[in-house]
């Protein structure tokens, strides 16, 4: 039998994959962060159980990251910060992505049963 918690925890790692292998690779520059920040939240509050998405995509890094006169580059983990509230039943759970020894690492920071997440 699994847990609410557990469930919890499925969910917010279900919708980390779906955020991370559908947009990176997408084309970014400085001047497209802001919409694709919010194209990729509004992509993934619509899956069930997600209650809030944040994501910050650094646009020092992106200009850092163009190596050709098209003015893009490609988006992946370095470039983003992400945080995510999934909510089941009476769980809520507080995730983040960030970079960790040159890895984008997907992290739960906490659960929380009965009551919100802080």
């Amino acid at each position: 039998m699994v847990t609410d918690p557990q469930q919890a925890c499925f969910e917010a790692g279900i919708k980390f994959g779906s955020l991370y292998h559908q947009f990176a690779g997408t084309p970014v520059s400085p001047d497209s962060t802001r919409s694709l920040e919010t194209a990729i939240a509004e992509s993934i509050e619509n899956q069930p159980h997600c209650e809030s998405v944040t994501v910050a995509i650094d646009d020092a890094a992106v200009a850092a990251d163009i190596d050709h006169e098209n003015g893009y580059t490609e988006l992946s983990g370095h470039l983003m910060e992400v945080e995510m509230r999934i909510g089941y039943e009476a769980v809520t759970v507080d995730t983040r992505m960030e970079m960790e020894d040159g890895y984008p690492l997907m992290k739960l920071v906490s659960v929380v049963e009965g009551g919100r997440g802080e």
